[in-house]
């Protein structure tokens, strides 16, 4: 299952998250299945409360991980980011 969801000309495009690397502070570099790569600053995507309030804690959040099932980032308490998200952060730089 994908969810990555672009829409072109009508037609909605579903791109994965293949890789994922661990910046310096809260940022990761991410490449998708079309090549589309680049640096997300998570503390600019979603406030560290909830089921993110974990990611503050460094050591926790290198634990990033992919999950192919749904083809975005997560973390082991289940914390996920939508991809389509990561990736429209990625295009606007």
């Amino acid at each position: 299952m994908h969810s990555s969801r672009l829409a072109m000309c009508g037609v909605v495009m579903l791109i994965d998250i293949v890789e994922v690397k661990v910046l310096d502070g809260y940022k990761l570099f991410l490449k998708f299945e079309n090549n589309v790569k680049g640096e997300v600053d998570i503390s600019k995507i979603v406030p560290f409360e909830g089921v993110f309030e974990k990611l503050k804690d460094r050591e926790y959040f290198e634990k990033v991980s992919i999950d192919k099932k749904v083809g975005t980032i997560c973390w082991e308490n289940d914390a996920h980011i939508a991809p389509s998200t990561l990736y429209d952060y990625i295009q606007s730089k």
